[in-house]
């Protein structure tokens, strides 16, 4: 077990785990307190990587933004912010619409913004036991294609080289844990 009992890090806690702790005050006003839980983090040379992680498509459709009206309005205020920056369509409602991997995006933009060289990786595992868990990379591909798709995003906007997807699948790691 690790030390952290596989703590998902959010708000201030996220920060100083990638050595940002100088960015709390500003992280603050971007966004209210129980921001995005990560699945996990890394430091890299230069950068940070913010990880997200599904095990089936269920998981990726998100429901809306559940936060009081103060803290809605600058959750709002916010997603509007980076919507407009990555020239997304403006009807989209990203407070009501996959709400959870608009906030990461929201979360990626206010790094890059305050300089650092931040990247978004989404662990989209197959094979998983679940019913509806993808047994082949295209599914996670055109699941993510719809979700852009649901948030108005270009197909070029700032943020895309930033973002990465893999598909580790389930049944592999099993087998190869098994024979270790």
């Amino acid at each position: 077990m690790l030390a952290d009992d596989f703590a998902e890090y959010m708000d201030a806690s996220f920060l100083k785990v990638l050595d940002l702790g100088h960015l709390e005050d500003a992280l603050a006003g971007f966004w209210p307190r129980s921001g995005p839980r990560w699945d996990g983090l890394a430091v890299f040379p230069g950068g940070v990587v913010l990880v997200e992680a599904k095990a089936h498509v269920p998981e990726a459709l998100s429901t809306p933004c559940a936060a009081g009206p103060t803290s809605l309005r600058r959750i709002a205020a916010s997603l509007e912010h980076v919507k407009t920056a990555l020239g997304a369509d403006a009807r989209s409602d990203w407070c009501r619409v996959l709400y959870q991997q608009a906030n990461r995006l929201a979360h990626l933009w206010f790094l890059r913004e305050h300089g650092i060289d931040a990247r978004l990786l989404y662990v989209n595992f197959l094979g998983d036991s679940h019913p509806q868990a993808p047994r082949h990379p295209e599914t996670w591909a055109a699941v993510q294609a719809v979700a852009d798709y649901a948030l108005g995003l270009p197909a070029r906007h700032a943020l895309r080289p930033f973002i990465a997807q893999v598909a580790p699948d389930v049944r592999l790691i099993e087998r190869a844990a098994a024979q270790a």
